[in-house]
């Protein structure tokens, strides 16, 4: 049985309600609709011709309908009509990036912040990926008798220093030169360069060897450990505030996964290089079949390096969700883009 005009035109409404008042929809209250135009009777024949087609669910025998996951992907795939954010909006979330500074985890926070603000749901940061740091500057201090504190700026801000032994006899000019070398030979490489430079230095060094190899090591390390990919999690009670959640296991389910960021991590990196991905109840596996996950990526020069999505219930405001992640994704590219 094909959807005719009038069940896309029920449908729709019985979806925009129950969005709003998370109660199962009747015939009566689609009736009273501005522009559905037709009598409880016809519509409650068009309300069971789409329950039987898979699009909406009878919780009771007495209640109204619910949509199924079937009818929000039909909504969000043909029938939703995408806000707009106000000049306002916009403004106010783009004073707020901006005064997060350039910082890499000042600029994700404050972009979880905003968006479980702007939304009223659950927002997930995924930060930019091992692949697309680049080391910046390499500084060598010396703090004691063959010790020195190695200082690694990378291209996206982010600082790591570590403590390494250093051969007897350098003193701080020298040091200075080696940081200037290295700098000059790694600036700008992803990892497997610098270790591909280092390969050479080791196999060209005559003096410095221990050096050399004692700095490749911490590099590895501290660069390494960006690899397991930072989440921010921001809002993580708003969706409790939702009736849908007001079911202990649910609830304890859906702080499970919030507490997992390898679960995550794979929730907000499945929508590949598409610009806004939808995945809407059990197309998020068990533990999420209550809810919907909306997803945009954002980039960092010319590279898509990152992710930034909201979990919400399947009745998830879409049409206000979509344009806010669409505006921070975008925030997010310019202002690390252009630090």
């Amino acid at each position: 049985m094909p959807l005719d005009e009038r069940k896309f035109l029920i449908l729709q409404a019985i979806i925009d309600d129950y969005i709003t008042t998370a109660m199962p929809v009747g015939s009566r209250t689609i009736s009273r609709k501005s522009g559905v135009g037709f009598s409880p009777a016809t519509i409650r024949n068009e309300m069971s011709d789409l329950e039987e087609l898979g699009y909406l669910d009878q919780p009771h025998t007495s209640a109204g309908r619910v949509p199924s996951d079937k009818a929000y992907r039909l909504y969000v795939d043909h029938l939703m009509k995408v806000g707009k954010l106000s000049s306002d909006e916009r403004e106010r979330i783009h004073d707020y990036m901006q005064s997060r500074g350039a910082q890499v985890d000042a600029v994700i926070r404050g972009a979880a912040t905003v968006l479980a603000d702007a939304t009223q749901y659950t927002s997930v940061i995924v930060a930019p990926k091992l692949g697309t740091l680049r080391i910046r500057h390499i500084q060598l201090v010396p703090v004691a008798e063959e010790t020195a504190l190695m200082i690694i700026v990378t291209n996206l801000g982010i600082v790591k220093d570590a403590l390494i032994r250093v051969p007897d006899g350098l003193d701080s000019d020298d040091l200075y030169s080696i940081s200037r070398m290295l700098t000059e030979r790694l600036a700008d490489k992803p990892l497997e360069a610098v270790r591909q430079t280092f390969s050479e230095l080791l196999r060209d060094a005559e003096n410095n060897r221990r050096l050399m190899g004692e700095t490749l090591r911490v590099i590895e390390k501290k660069l390494e450990a960006e690899d397991s990919t930072e989440v921010v999690v921001g809002g993580s009670s708003k969706l409790l505030n939702y009736p849908e959640y007001a079911d202990v296991e649910k609830a304890k389910n859906f702080l499970a996964v919030l507490e997992s960021k390898d679960k995550l991590r794979a929730l907000m990196n499945r929508g590949g290089g598409m610009e806004v991905t939808i995945h809407i109840g059990a197309e998020n596996g068990p533990d999420m079949s209550d809810c919907s996950v909306v997803t945009a990526r954002y980039r960092v020069g010319d590279q898509t390096t990152g992710a930034l999505g909201i979990i919400g219930p399947t009745r998830m405001n879409y049409n206000r969700v979509i344009p806010v992640l669409e505006f921070m994704s975008r925030a997010m590219s310019e202002l690390l883009t252009n630090r």
